[in-house]
């Protein structure tokens, strides 16, 4: 195993010359990191493919039936890495996949398909509760224009809600001493938030401003980038499974493979996790929404329209899949995301560009989170049961599960 995860770890880097965001963040040997020099004009395909091919081959050998259960999860999710490898060289090398093939192949998952008239029934319900006269989209983003974080204020509040992440996360997860982050602010990003995780526990967050910024991505951009999300899943693996077990595959995170499902989907349902229900509502209407300006009686008002709001983020992917697949025009598409994910037209074709440059990698959010919850409460961690729900959590973030894992498929 340990051969294998070596020249795993050195053909994914090796890959990596080959699309700048497909390594996401790497603390392994510096030497193993291929030269400038040995990146070829033509992609290598042959070569890489004989590789991944090989490495499949050989873990396919190795039986971890008789082994401790975390041996059997280090194995199963390296071969599913391994999956995910091959099909990015395929990719890279001109080859074709549907939405739904791509995601399989890379993040060993599907999402399931809503009909338009399952949103259309979401968007009956959220449209009882706004104000105002026009299509259910344009009501929403009428409202929830009051919510801005004016940029004067942003930096405050958006601290708050980290520190807010940080300490609930410190009661119940014990951290390494020296973890760290710093906050940036930036522009010109087709995602909304980055965690970019430089190893030895220390995460730079940056968040885009290109668009308004309304008051729930306080909470959930802090939770999912910061604690208990991105950041300290990347710390417990690099922890755990690099530095503890010498488990040198986790030295490596390529972006696109089923450790993104896994990251997205455990930092999502962290937000959760970090500020369950009424008592989201309260940290806001009692720091945050005072923070920023806002009259804090609007809060529960605020987050009764949320909770409807994010019943409809499945539309997202309708539009991805449908729009990668050819079936739709971009124009369509980002109808479809006016309409139905009830982004305005400027944040519509900001989350195009995303899909157009991260393609199947959406299905991870929603996707990743009902997935990576319905594992945790299945086990007990429900919100009622606060102290196992940290539990589950902490333990799915500190071992080498994979998408079918969670789904108890081997």
């Amino acid at each position: 195993m340990n051969t294998i995860a070596e020249r795993y770890v050195k053909l994914a880097l090796r890959v990596g010359q080959y699309d700048p965001d497909y390594v996401d963040a790497y603390y392994g040997p510096e030497n193993w990191k291929p030269s400038d020099s040995s990146k070829e004009e033509k992609f290598p395909f042959e070569d890489l493919d004989a590789e991944v091919r090989e490495l499949i081959a050989s873990l396919g050998k190795i039986d971890p039936s008789h082994e401790p259960q975390i041996e059997r999860l280090r194995h199963s999710s390296l071969a599913k890495q391994l999956v995910a490898v091959k099909g990015k060289i395929f990719l890279l090398s001109g080859g074709k996949l549907s939405f739904d093939e791509e995601s399989k192949q890379l993040y060993d998952a599907v999402a399931p398909v809503h009909s338009e008239g399952h949103f259309k029934k979401l968007l009956d319900e959220l449209g009882s509760l706004l104000p105002g006269r026009g299509t259910v989209s344009e009501r929403l983003e009428t409202y929830r224009r009051s919510f801005v974080i004016p940029k004067d204020k942003l930096d405050a509040v958006f601290k708050a809600a980290i520190a807010e992440g940080r300490k609930r996360t410190l009661n119940h997860i014990q951290l390494p001493a020296n973890e760290n982050f710093t906050v940036e602010y930036v522009n010109n990003k087709p995602w909304s938030g980055y965690n970019w995780y430089k190893g030895n526990s220390f995460s730079v967050i940056q968040v885009n401003t290109d668009l308004p910024i309304f008051i729930d991505r306080a909470v959930d951009l802090a939770c999912h980038e910061g604690y208990p999300g991105h950041h300290v899943y990347n710390l417990l693996m690099e922890k755990n499974l690099f530095r503890e077990r010498r488990w040198m595959e986790f030295s490596v995170y390529p972006l696109f493979s089923p450790q993104s499902l896994i990251a997205e989907g455990s930092a999502n349902f962290g937000i959760e996790v970090a500020l369950p229900g009424e008592e989201r509502i309260a940290f806001e209407r009692e720091v945050l929404f005072p923070k920023a300006g806002f009259d804090p009686a609007r809060a529960d008002e605020y987050y009764r329209i949320q909770s409807v709001k994010t019943k409809l983020d499945y539309a997202g992917n309708e539009a991805a899949r449908n729009y990668l697949d050819g079936k739709w025009t971009e124009e369509q598409s980002v109808e479809w995301l006016v309409t139905y994910a009830l982004f305005s037209p400027e944040r519509a074709a900001q989350r195009l560009k995303f899909i157009e440059k991260y393609r199947s990698y959406v299905i991870n959010y929603n996707l990743g989170q009902d997935m990576v919850r319905a594992f945790i409460e299945k086990r007990g961690g429900t919100e009622k049961n606060s102290e196992l729900r940290w539990k589950l959590f902490e333990e799915l973030l500190s071992e080498p599960h994979s998408p079918s894992n969670l789904r108890g498929v081997s």
